[in-house]
């Protein structure tokens, strides 16, 4: 599928190196197929035309998409969310500052997970700049570190790309992400993903048993909650390292620092 975001990039990117007249010419039809946009979000519902990403993408570019920046940033934090849980406990957003840059807080930690930080981070910034690319940047602010994570918005946010999932095993699968070994289970409809790695004997759990919604590592025996953020079972403290999912109109993506 065309990604209208990567595409009006390279536009630019042509655009900045035409001679004066060409250049016109490029901005001449732009604005053209601008118009005749906005004339058809004049016609139809264009609520409905939201429901296509590429087309939703160029209502974005034009500034026609039905919801104003809040709600489509709350929206894609809302998507994220539950994959934040055990690394930041949560996530509020505050708002966006008149120099186009959204405000959010972060509550708790996620005390021995190194990856904490740069998952966050991710799974923040591809959800937010796929919302709303007009935004200049984010400031995310850590409430238990007390300090600002600058994040500009840049070029491609993470995300990558997952094989469609075939039919249903209730086995736990491992794909590769980026030279990231990541877990899938799905349960009960829902695919979950984290780090292929137990954290109380750093040993696979691709050959786990997964019943319901509980996952038991093949070499140690420890259990996890998949559906509960990883949460460890039967008093175990530790718990697994979430992945960031999303799952819309280009297929499943996870977010992954390598």
């Amino acid at each position: 599928m065309t990604d209208a975001r990567e595409v009006g990039a390279r536009i630019e990117e042509l655009v900045a190196s035409l001679p004066p007249r060409a250049e016109e010419l490029v901005r001449l039809l732009v604005g053209l197929y601008g118009d005749c946009l906005e004339r058809i979000a004049e016609v139809v519902d264009v609520r409905t035309l939201t429901a296509d990403p590429l087309v939703e993408s160029l209502l974005l570019v034009h500034g026609l998409h039905p919801d104003d920046v809040d709600t489509r940033v709350q929206r894609a934090l809302d998507k994220v969310r539950p994959y934040l849980g055990s690394h930041a406990g949560g996530v509020e957003y505050l708002g966006v500052t008149d120099d186009g840059v959204a405000h959010l807080r972060l509550e708790g930690s996620c005390s021995g997970c190194p990856s904490s930080t740069e998952t966050v981070r991710m799974a923040i910034e591809g959800a937010i700049e796929v919302a709303a690319p007009e935004l200049s940047g984010i400031d995310v602010e850590g409430v238990v570190r007390e300090t600002v994570l600058q994040i500009g918005m840049g070029p491609p946010p993470g995300w990558t790309a997952l094989p469609a999932p075939g039919p249903p095993t209730g086995k736990p699968e491992v794909v590769s992400v980026n030279g990231v070994a990541v877990l899938t289970c799905a349960v009960r409809g829902t695919l979950y993903a984290y780090r292929d790695t137990c954290p109380v004997c750093a040993g696979s759990l691709g050959t786990g048993t997964l019943a319901g919604e509980r996952l038991t590592c093949p070499g140690c025996g420890s259990a996890f909650d998949v559906r509960l953020h990883g949460a460890g079972l039967d008093g175990l403290e530790q718990h697994l390292d979430p992945v960031p999912l999303l799952s819309d109109g280009q297929g499943l993506r996870v977010a992954v620092a390598s």
